[in-house]
Parts: structure tokens; C-alpha cells; sequence
């Protein structure tokens, strides 16, 4: 049976936190008291280091200001990878090499999300490229991690160009076979 994306994004999470260490980097962050999020597990002096994990979100997100703006209909994994959990970005290991998959911490953060994939989409338009919808960084520059909005599939692309390949047929694949 086929997994849903968040119940994949769930057991990464899982599996990255099983492994962490106390001193783990990837869920130590800056504390901001001007960007607050339900992930701090403190709070803290500005720019003091502080322990985060994702929480679930417990709030209704969408994106349909997007769809409507630029009549569009977004894959439907994309949205609730978006939608699941505030968590700062995740750093994890894919077969190809190092990415960090881009979270949102908190309402603003979903917010600079939308406004960021409006200037992706119409990037892809003036392009006449077929429209992608970025969730993670690489390791090597320009190149980004991307959900092809007609077939769901995840695909390496560089930006401003169409995708190179394919990395897996879906987005839960995708992140069951991150570490």
C-alpha cells in the first residue's frame, strides 16, 4: 500500500531524531525571539543556541491563494509536505549526496514559502517550462529538489532550467529513502 507523504515525512523525522546525538546540529538552531515557532524546545537569549524538533501543525494552511492567482492546480503531495509540520529546514542524506529539505517554522515562514514558489511558478511560465514545485536544496549548486506538479515525481532540476532526472516516482518514495 502506498505510503502518504505525511506519514513518510513522520518516519524521517523519526529516523533522523533516533540517530541524533544531544550535541546534533541539525536540530540546534539560533533562538529568534522576532521569528517565533512552535519547534524551539526553549527559549533563549537572541542568537544563543537553542534545541528544536518539528511539531505538528494545528492549524488549517493553504495554498489555494496560489492556485487562484495563477490558476494552477498544485500537486496534492506538495501541499500537505507544506502543511504537515512547523519544523525548521531538515538536513538528511539522499543516495545522490547531502540536501536539506526546506520546512516552514512558523505562519510568516509559510507566507515567505508562497511568495517564493509565485516567483518559481512564473519564472517557469515565462520560460514555458512545465511547472515544478521546489521543496529542498543539494549540495551542488543551483540545483534543486523539485516535485513535477503534473506527475508528482521528484526531480533534480537547476533553477531556471527543465528538470535533468528523475530521483523517484513521488514524494513519499523520495523521503523513505532519505537517512
Amino acid at each position: 500500500m502506498e505510503q502518504n507523504v505525511q506519514q513518510s515525512l513522520h518516519n524521517l523525522v523519526q529516523r533522523l531524531l533516533s540517530v541524533a546525538e544531544p550535541s546534533d546540529s541539525r536540530f540546534q538552531i539560533e533562538f529568534d525571539p522576532d521569528w517565533p515557532s512552535p519547534c524551539y524546545s526553549q527559549t533563549a537569549e537572541a542568537g544563543e543556541m537553542v534545541s528544536w524538533q518539528p511539531v505538528p501543525i494545528d492549524t488549517q494552511l493553504s495554498f489555494a491563494n496560489i492556485e487562484n492567482a495563477l490558476q494552477i492546480t498544485l500537486n496534492e503531495q506538495f501541499c500537505h509536505y507544506f502543511t504537515t509540520q512547523w519544523s525548521f529546514n531538515l538536513l538528511t542524506q539522499a543516495n545522490e549526496g547531502q540536501c536539506e529539505l526546506l520546512q516552514v517554522s512558523n505562519q510568516d515562514d509559510f507566507e515567505r514559502l508562497q511568495q517564493n514558489l509565485i516567483g518559481h511558478l512564473m519564472m517557469k511560465q515565462r520560460l514555458k517550462q512545465p511547472p515544478t514545485l521546489f521543496f529542498g536544496l543539494t549540495d551542488e549548486d543551483d540545483f534543486i529538489l523539485s516535485v513535477d506538479n503534473a506527475s508528482g515525481e521528484v526531480v533534480l532540476e537547476q533553477v531556471g532550467k527543465n528538470p535533468v532526472r528523475c530521483l523517484a516516482p513521488d514524494l513519499a518514495t523520495f523521503l523513505d529513502g532519505l537517512g
